[in-house]
């Protein structure tokens, strides 16, 4: 049977996590018409969380969502692609039913884009070419932010536009987000999930998933294949992740692999488990480690023996020889900014990364 956990891609189905409580907010805000900032450390799931969130409220016809991946975005001419090709597919396909009066929408635009039809599947694209006037390109944006509202309107729907990994706008061009608020902030019809409407926005931020939720979850999922897992197993793995939702669907993944057919769980399994997620990560590891400057390798190195609640106290520092506290705050600050360590709001440290604790302790200690 296919291994029944899933990491590295976003959760769909049956391998998407329980978070109810989530979700269940998330799709009220968008039924809504609210603003939301979804926002977690690398791997917590958000995108996940959104697809999902889009996809039970476009089964069940309560909105359309457009979904605006930008991870590879590098130009404005890209990003007005990515824009199109979802407002016509999540948008304008399902309100005006006709493809080819659905890609009519866009006649509007200063710069039009270059529709291309997929013989196979009758699939339309949609590029813009290089080359045009900054300002033309400026002003097609902008017509392209207007488009979900005026759409939503016309058809008393309720609309929503998520864009996945914003930063990669900001990137492009620093007044983006300040042309995206001004146009969506006269839009009732639509609602954004991104980090720069911060302020005029509700604030969602997603922690790790509460270990009876996750525990529940990682039983069905054996359950399902035939393979048992004990509650002393689902403790022992959650302790070692913390409930972080990458690290454990992918020692989970890995602990699965392990377990042979019609068998349960055991404590030799788990450590075969984990053994072969840090093999896994191994090549990841040690490029960070080797890639690092030296401070930031003595921080990890402490960090890995015993999480800090006073990381710069000269006790602390003494006892893992760290230098002086200067050193270490920079160190640190530049550590949580790669997000490999992570500060609480009481202001203790941790390693944040998935199984880079363990990696630490075994082989850069």
């Amino acid at each position: 049977m296919a291994n029944p956990f899933n990491f590295g891609d976003v959760a769909v189905d049956e391998g998407f996590t329980d978070r109810e409580q989530d979700l269940a907010e998330l799709k009220a805000d968008i039924r809504n018409g609210q603003n939301v900032v979804v926002f977690a450390p690398r791997r917590y799931g958000k995108s996940s969380l959104i697809w999902r969130a889009a996809q039970e409220l476009a089964a069940s016809d309560e909105a359309l969502v457009a979904q605006v991946d930008l991870m590879r975005v590098t130009t404005k001419e890209q990003l007005a692609s990515k824009l199109s090709e979802a407002i016509y597919e999540g948008i304008a396909t399902p309100l005006l039913r006709a493809r080819d009066r659905a890609a009519r929408i866009f006649e509007s635009l200063r710069v039009r884009p270059m529709v291309t039809v997929e013989p196979m599947t009758g699939n339309f694209s949609f590029s813009f070419t290089a080359g045009h006037d900054a300002g033309d390109i400026d002003a097609t944006l902008e017509r392209l932010f207007e488009l979900p509202a005026e759409l939503a309107a016309e058809r008393g729907r309720r609309v929503a536009v998520v864009f996945d990994e914003f930063q990669e706008v900001v990137a492009l061009d620093p007044r983006l987000p300040a042309v995206m608020r001004s146009v969506f902030q006269l839009q009732p019809h639509v609602n954004d999930v991104n980090e720069p409407f911060w302020r005029s926005a509700r604030q969602m931020e997603l922690g790790p998933i509460p270990a009876a939720e996750f525990g529940a979850f990682i039983r069905r999922r054996f359950d399902s294949t035939g393979k048992r897992i004990d509650d002393e197993s689902i403790a022992g793995v959650l302790a070692i992740t913390g409930c972080h939702p990458y690290g454990t669907q992918e020692l989970c993944y890995a602990l699965w692999e392990e377990t042979p057919d019609g068998t349960g769980v055991t404590g030799d399994t788990l450590e075969r488990a984990i053994d072969r997620v840090l093999r896994a990560e191994n090549a990841h590891f040690t490029y960070v480690w080797d890639t690092i400057p030296r401070t930031q390798r003595l921080v990890l190195q402490a960090l890995a023996t015993a999480p800090a609640a006073q990381l710069l106290s000269e006790e602390y520092r003494t006892r893992h020889g760290l230098p002086a506290a200067s050193s270490v705050q920079r160190a640190a600050g530049e550590l949580v900014g790669s997000e490999l360590v992570a500060r609480s709001r009481q202001g203790a440290y941790r390693i944040a990364e998935p199984f880079l604790a363990e990696w630490v302790r075994r082989f850069a200690a």
